[in-house]
C-alpha cells in the first residue's frame, strides 16, 4: 500500500516538470509541452497564422510581427490549460522558428517597423543580383559565411528594408534600430534581451561561420552602413540560460534553448553522428546532414551551416532546401480548388500508379539547392488530354520528392558519402504516397518516426541541455516509437528515366521570371 502509494506520488510530480517547445513557424505558432524526464508530449496547442501572411506584390511573403506574438502567447496558454499545468510546472523553455525570416523595430517603443518579410520572399532578387554583379559572384561571400548569396537570406532582406523603408532608415540613424530573426523578435518580446544563436545567426549572410561571429567585412559588402553592428543582436549558444519570460502565460520561466527549425528538427532525430541525415517536409523541405565539428565547404550548391552550439562545442551541417513543399499542395488545394485536404491529395495520387509523363516543378518563387536560379518559375508539363487530377495530384507529390532526390545527389557528391537511410519529419511526411514516392527517386530506404513533429521535440532537446535536465547528448532519451519504412519499388532503369525527364522539366522553368 505504501509502495502504491509512492508510485502515485512519483508520478504527480513527475508530471509537473514539463520542457516547453515554442515552435513559430510559417503557418502557425504551436507550443508543446514535453515530460522533462521521457521527452514524451504531453499537450500541444496550435493557432493558424495564415491570415497574418500577406502578398502585396507577385513573388512577395510577409508577416504581422505583432500577430506572431499574440499567437505564441495564446499557443503557450492553450497548451498549458490542456496539461492541467502552470508556468512554474514548466523547467525549461526552447523556441524554434522559421529560419531567415526578418523583423526591424524600434528599441524604445518595442514596435516592428514593417512587416516581417518572409523566408522564400523574392522582392529581393534585384539586390540579390546587384551583390552578385559588384562583389564578383554569387559565391563571393561563401568562404566566409558557408552561404551564397541569394533572396534567401536574411542580410539581402535587411539591405532591401534600410533601402526602401524610410522608418528603418531613420530608426539607425537614431540608433533605435533592432533587427532579428524571429527567434530575436520572440526573445525580445518575452525577455526583453537582443539575443540571437548561432544556428539562426549562421543564416544571415553576415556571420563568420567558423568563428561564430558577426563579420564587419560581410556587413559592409552586403551594402549596410558599419552603424548596422549596434542593431544586430548578440550571438549565444543553443543551450544555455538565455533570459526570463516577463509576461504572458509563460511568465517566469527561464529560455534555455533556441535552434532554427531545420537544425531543430534534425536534433530532434538526434542526428548527433557524423553522416546523419534528415528531410523535413514542411512549408518547403530541408535535407540536412551531420558534418562535424568544422565547416564543410560545398562544391555542388550546398550550404555550409551551423548545426548547434552545445556547451561550446560547435557542430556543422551541409543543407539543401527546397522552397516549395506544402506551399506548394497548399495552392493545389486553395488556389486550383482541387481536394478540400492533404489527405485527399494523397488518396489521388495513390488512385494512379504514375503520372503518365507530366511533371510539376513548385518553382514558385525560383529554385534553391542546388541550383540556385531565383529567376525560375514553377510548370506543369508534359500533360495531354488524357490526363485528370489524380495524374495531376501525383505529380505535385513526385515533384517535392524530385527536387528532394536532387538535394541528395548534391549531398552524396560533396561528402562521398550516400546515406543508407533518411529520416524524414515534419507534416507533409505523414503521406504514405509521398514518402514511397522519396525512397523511389532516391533509391534507398526512408524512416519515418512515430512522433513526425521533431522540430519541437529538437527545441525541447535543446532546453532540457541548457537547463541541465540533461547533462549531455547521450543523456538524451532515445526515441522509442515505432518507426515507418520505405524501400525502393522501381528499379535503377526506371529511375534514370524518371530523373532525366525531371531535370528537362527543371530547365523548362528558367527565365521566367523575366517575361511578361
Amino acid at each position: 500500500m505504501l509502495l502504491a502509494r509512492a508510485l502515485r506520488q512519483t508520478r504527480r510530480l513527475r508530471s509537473l516538470s514539463y520542457l516547453a517547445s515554442i515552435d513559430q513557424g510559417t503557418s502557425s505558432s504551436r507550443v508543446i509541452l514535453y515530460d522533462a524526464e521521457t521527452l514524451a508530449p504531453v499537450a500541444s496547442h496550435q493557432v493558424e497564422l495564415q491570415s497574418a501572411t500577406t502578398t502585396p506584390e507577385p513573388g512577395w511573403s510577409q508577416m504581422d510581427p505583432s500577430k506572431i506574438l499574440s499567437s505564441v502567447d495564446e499557443a503557450a496558454q492553450g497548451a498549458l490549460q490542456k496539461a492541467n499545468a502552470s508556468a512554474k510546472d514548466v523547467v525549461g523553455v526552447g523556441i524554434t522558428n522559421q529560419r531567415e525570416s526578418t523583423v526591424c523595430w524600434d528599441s524604445q517603443t518595442g514596435d516592428a517597423l514593417y512587416d516581417c518579410i518572409l523566408w522564400h520572399d523574392a522582392r529581393t532578387r534585384d539586390v540579390s543580383q546587384a551583390l552578385q554583379d559588384k562583389l564578383g559572384g554569387i559565391d563571393a561571400l561563401r568562404g566566409v559565411t558557408g552561404l551564397p548569396i541569394s533572396t534567401y537570406f536574411s542580410g539581402v532582406k535587411l539591405k532591401w528594408l534600410l533601402d526602401e523603408v524610410p522608418s528603418i532608415r531613420n530608426a539607425l540613424e537614431q540608433g533605435t534600430l533592432r533587427f532579428g530573426t524571429v527567434d530575436t523578435w520572440l526573445m525580445n518580446h518575452l525577455t526583453g534581451n537582443h539575443i540571437t544563436d548561432f544556428t539562426n545567426a549562421s543564416r544571415t549572410l553576415m556571420m563568420d561561420l567558423a568563428s561564430g561571429e558577426w563579420d564587419a567585412g560581410c556587413i559592409e559588402a552586403l551594402g549596410l552602413p558599419a552603424s548596422m553592428i549596434t542593431a544586430l543582436p548578440t550571438i549565444k549558444g543553443c543551450a544555455e540560460p538565455l533570459g526570463v519570460i516577463n509576461k504572458g502565460p509563460l511568465k517566469g520561466c527561464s529560455i534555455t534553448g533556441v535552434l532554427g527549425d531545420q537544425m531543430a528538427a534534425t536534433v530532434g532525430q538526434r542526428c548527433f553522428a557524423v553522416g546523419d541525415a534528415k528531410i523535413t517536409y514542411g512549408t518547403g523541405a530541408f535535407l540536412l546532414t551531420n558534418a562535424g565539428d568544422s565547416p564543410v565547404p560545398s562544391k555542388h550548391g550546398l550550404l555550409s551551416t551551423a548545426l548547434y552550439d552545445f556547451g561550446g562545442k560547435k557542430t556543422y551541417a551541409l543543407e539543401g532546401a527546397v522552397a516549395c513543399c506544402a506551399v506548394g499542395l497548399n495552392w493545389f488545394r486553395d488556389s486550383l480548388n482541387m481536394v478540400t485536404n492533404a489527405p485527399e491529395l494523397s488518396d489521388l495520387a495513390s488512385s494512379v500508379e504514375s503520372t503518365e509523363g507530366a511533371y510539376f516543378v513548385s518553382a514558385f518563387s525560383g529554385l534553391l539547392a542546388p541550383r540556385w536560379r531565383d529567376d525560375a518559375r514553377a510548370a506543369l508539363v508534359g500533360l495531354t488530354l488524357a490526363h485528370d487530377r489524380r495524374h495531376v495530384a501525383r505529380a505535385v507529390l513526385e515533384g517535392v520528392a524530385l527536387q528532394c532526390n536532387d538535394v541528395i545527389r548534391a549531398m552524396a557528391e560533396d561528402t562521398a558519402n550516400e546515406a543508407a537511410t533518411l529520416y524524414v519529419d515534419g507534416g507533409v511526411a505523414q503521406s504514405d504516397v509521398l514518402l514511397q514516392l522519396q525512397a523511389d527517386c532516391a533509391g534507398i530506404e526512408v524512416a519515418r518516426p512515430s512522433d513526425v513533429e521533431t522540430t519541437a521535440l529538437g527545441a525541447a532537446v535543446a532546453a532540457g541541455l541548457g537547463s541541465g535536465v540533461f547533462g549531455s547528448l547521450e543523456a538524451v532519451p532515445i526515441d522509442t516509437g515505432g518507426t515507418t519504412r520505405f524501400d525502393p519499388l522501381i528499379s535503377p532503369e526506371a529511375r534514370a528515366a524518371k530523373l532525366e525527364s525531371w531535370r528537362a522539366a527543371v530547365e523548362a522553368t528558367y527565365g521566367w521570371a523575366d517575361r511578361v
